[in-house]
């Protein structure tokens, strides 16, 4: 594509660990047409490093997108650990409904995510904006290794963290925290430009209805036959019996992951934001990977985050009902 092309475009950088939700958001920033992806960088956390980049690739075939690079990154986090997501989002990450037709890792860039997250932003300064949506693996590692890296983003937004103290992974810990507590703490201390957070608790508040949800996978396109199949496991893990009949644990369908990209592509879906320092709890018993808000201000940060408080629901469905066209 050409600059002056691009200059009417927003430039998006996406650092994903490619499970379900993760191929809701990418396939939504693919649809978008004031968007242009630079590339993809892969992290640990839904699932093992190799299957998020199968995803990715697999996902940008089936959106006509094999032309945007994707980049292998960490494989664990910075201490080590690793957790995966399988209980929800397959073994696979992306339902266990493999295609054999799906590209292979050949298809992976040879640079590393982290040195191509570092130079796509050293060549754009200024006009991209990274979406993190996994553990801040290879964000953390970014900053360590080019410590000017944030001033040249223009935007950071998250999925992760909490800002309630509640847990999807454990007592007080959202999974992407959890997953790599160091990163996240490195991420929000030290990052310059400005960072804003989809919560899980936000992600949660804000479900769709189950009758939406059906619409949207039955839209009958191949993207809309793609969305179905990868989430008929975790739809299924979702229902109870109830008499003679399934229904739904959940309120309603929650795409967490989507909830940070809306937000990167049309600043107004977000009707609603409270501004404060935020830290990670890195040492408590039951607290580790926590997400903390310093709402009386008493740690005077500099950089204080955006976290994101209400959503324009109807805004995020027309982009959600878009990207399986």
């Amino acid at each position: 594509m050409t600059d002056s092309k691009m200059a009417n475009k927003k430039l998006l950088l996406l650092d994903v660990d490619c499970g379900v939700d993760d191929a809701q958001a990418m396939m939504m920033a693919l649809a978008a047409p004031n968007v242009q992806i630079l590339g993809i960088t892969c992290c640990h956390g839904n699932t093992t490093i190799d299957n998020v980049c199968r995803n990715v690739l697999r996902v940008l075939k089936v959106c006509r997108g094999t032309e945007i690079p994707v980049f292998r990154g960490a494989c664990r986090s910075l201490l080590g650990q690793t957790l995966n997501a399988s209980d929800y989002h397959g073994k696979d990450g992306l339902g266990d409904v493999p295609d054999p037709n799906s590209p292979g890792l050949e298809h992976v860039q040879t640079e590393h995510a982290v040195n191509a997250m570092i130079r796509i932003v050293t060549e754009h300064t200024g006009q991209i904006s990274l979406v993190a949506v996994g553990p801040l693996t290879n964000v953390a590692l970014a900053i360590k290794m080019d410590p000017t890296f944030s001033t040249k983003l223009k935007h950071l937004y998250i999925m992760g963290g909490n800002m309630e103290g509640r847990g999807n992974t454990t007592i007080c810990g959202e999974f992407n925290f959890v997953s790599d507590p160091e990163a996240a703490s490195i991420v929000l201390n030290q990052f310059a430009c400005p960072i804003y957070i989809a919560t899980w608790e936000y992600t949660k508040r804000h479900f769709l209805p189950w009758g939406f949800f059906h619409e949207w996978i039955n839209q009958g396109t191949e993207k809309a036959c793609f969305m179905k199949a990868i989430t008929e496991n975790s739809v299924k893990r979702m229902k109870i019996k109830q008499s003679d009949k399934e229904v739904h644990r959940r309120e309603g369908f929650v795409s967490c992951d989507s909830f940070a990209v809306a937000a990167a592509i049309d600043g107004s879906v977000v009707t609603e934001y409270m501004q404060c320092g935020v830290s990670v709890e890195l040492q408590g018993e039951l607290t580790r990977g926590m997400m903390v808000l310093d709402t009386l201000n008493l740690q005077k940060k500099q950089n204080r985050a955006f976290i994101m408080v209400k959503c324009d629901l109807e805004k995020l469905k027309q982009l959600m009902m878009s990207a399986l066209k």
